[in-house]
């Protein structure tokens, strides 16, 4: 019978929860995966069917079988892409979350976790350096929140231009820019006035020249500067944007995805980011940096009045979410409606552990990534390739192609020492460390690095 599923079942309970639990004890966690995985259709060949099958025997299959194929992403020598490393406390809450079937839509649906997720991104807020008042929601990912801010930039573009908005709107970018926002500006039909960078690096005055002599420059109603570049971790010129910004009228956001978190924790840090306060709207993922389990992006806005008159859904079976105008509807500050409550495993991390710890552990990625360079600087095998930037170091091996530092990298991941994958540098194929997770060590860079030396 159907209503079966939706009864509790102590045992399977039991079952989850345990693997839950030993999964959580595992300290530290290793890489798990050494290497690309055949196909694994003949494993689940047959699983879903008209028939169901015993629970235990599914959770084996994929705990044995399919967890086996997959990179963990919160081990401490986890050090490609952006890694992730989400604290203990986050991990638990997200399973309450999931067990509760929490609704993060509505204040009429879910008044208690809209004003917990308000106070997390409140606290964002005031160490960006926001006035009061700023506010937004938590959406899915960096992509969701550049596209909901690039739409309030757009549909709001009238309003800063005296009434009068372009016809085919254009945001200024640099081409170091995350692809997500040049996706965005597509899906909403606004055009790239691409800048030319210093550096890798979007500087005010190339903005100011760019919009004195380009003969599109009436139709640029925004700007987007990088707070942390994913290949590099280097941060735009922000005050110099703001500058330019404020002068033309510009909406100024900034995709601070994975540096923002050094932006608001990281005093170390804080003279790259002169300017970030000034921002109209601002994008990070407490996923990375701020050690949040995956699905979870803060996007904040200094006018959220504005987002909300750009977002807010009209339909007649949601009149009733709107007849308080006082009700805080996370929904009405992006393009989403229905939405989980993914902002509350942060929240609850952040009341347990403190803003002190996680100002630590953000200067822990930070603090070795510096003496990463020290290391590379000292030996005589590999270089760097420039100054780190936030908690990305590059480096080169004198003499590699690409096919070495494949090869490598595949031996690294199959020996279990480091899952450190290559990448492009102005045209060059050079390796990446992206640290993150405080429990990643210099020995263990020791390691990867003495690898390179005998290969």
């Amino acid at each position: 019978m159907a209503s079966a599923m939706f009864r509790y079942d102590e045992a399977m309970a039991d079952l989850v929860l345990s693997a839950c639990r030993e999964r959580l004890s595992v300290d530290p966690v290793p890489l798990d995966f050494g290497g690309l995985a055949p196909s694994l259709g003949a494993e689940l060949s047959g699983l879903i069917g008209c028939e169901g099958n015993d629970a235990a025997e599914v959770l084996r299959l994929f705990v044995e079988r399919l967890a086996t194929a997959v990179v963990s992403c919160d081990s401490p020598r986890f050090l490609s892409f952006i890694p992730a490393a989400p604290t203990k406390a986050s991990l638990l809450f997200d399973m309450f979350v999931s067990c509760s079937s929490l609704n993060g839509t509505s204040w009429l649906e879910a008044a208690g976790v809209v004003v917990a997720e308000n106070q997390a991104l409140g606290v964002l807020a005031k160490q960006a350096g926001f006035p009061e008042g700023a506010g937004g929601c938590f959406v899915a990912g960096g992509s969701a929140g550049n596209l909901s801010a690039l739409m309030v930039a757009r549909d709001t573009a009238a309003l800063r231009r005296g009434g009068v908005a372009p016809l085919r709107p254009l945001v200024a970018v640099s081409a170091d820019a995350h692809s997500s926002v040049g996706k965005a500006l597509h899906v909403l039909g606004v055009g790239m006035l691409t800048v030319p960078v210093v550096e890798h690096r979007l500087t005010g005055r190339a903005l100011e020249g760019v919009l004195r002599d380009d003969p599109r420059r009436d139709d640029v109603i925004g700007v987007v500067a990088t707070a942390g570049t994913t290949n590099a971790g280097i941060v735009d010129d922000l005050a110099g944007v703001a500058d330019v910004a404020a002068d033309r009228g510009l909406w100024f956001h900034i995709d601070a995805a994975y540096g923002g978190a050094a932006a608001l924790f990281a005093p170390s840090a804080q003279e790259a980011f002169v300017g970030f306060e000034r921002a109209d709207s601002f994008i990070v993922d407490p996923h990375k940096w701020l050690f949040a389990p995956f699905d979870c992006a803060a996007l904040l806005y200094r006018r959220p009045n504005l987002a909300k008159a750009v977002h807010t859904q009209d339909a007649q079976y949601l009149e009733v979410l709107h007849e308080n105008p006082g009700e805080w509807n996370p929904s009405d500050y992006a393009f989403h409606l229905t939405r989980r409550a993914r902002g509350l495993p942060l929240w609850f991390s952040l009341a347990v552990n403190g803003l002190d710890a996680y100002r630590d552990a953000v200067e822990a990625g930070l603090e070795v990534a510096r003496r990463a360079s020290e290391r590379i600087t000292s030996a005589h095998h590999v270089e760097l390739v420039r100054p780190p930037g936030l908690s990305i170091v590059l480096l080169r091996r004198p003499g590699w192609t690409k096919p070495d530092y494949d090869t490598w990298s595949s031996r690294l991941l199959h020996d279990q020492i480091g899952f450190v994958t290559p990448t492009t540098w102005e045209g060059e194929t050079v390796a990446r460390f992206a640290f993150l997770h405080p429990d990643t060590t210099i020995e263990m860079v020791d390691e990867i690095l003495a690898s390179m030396a005998g290969a």
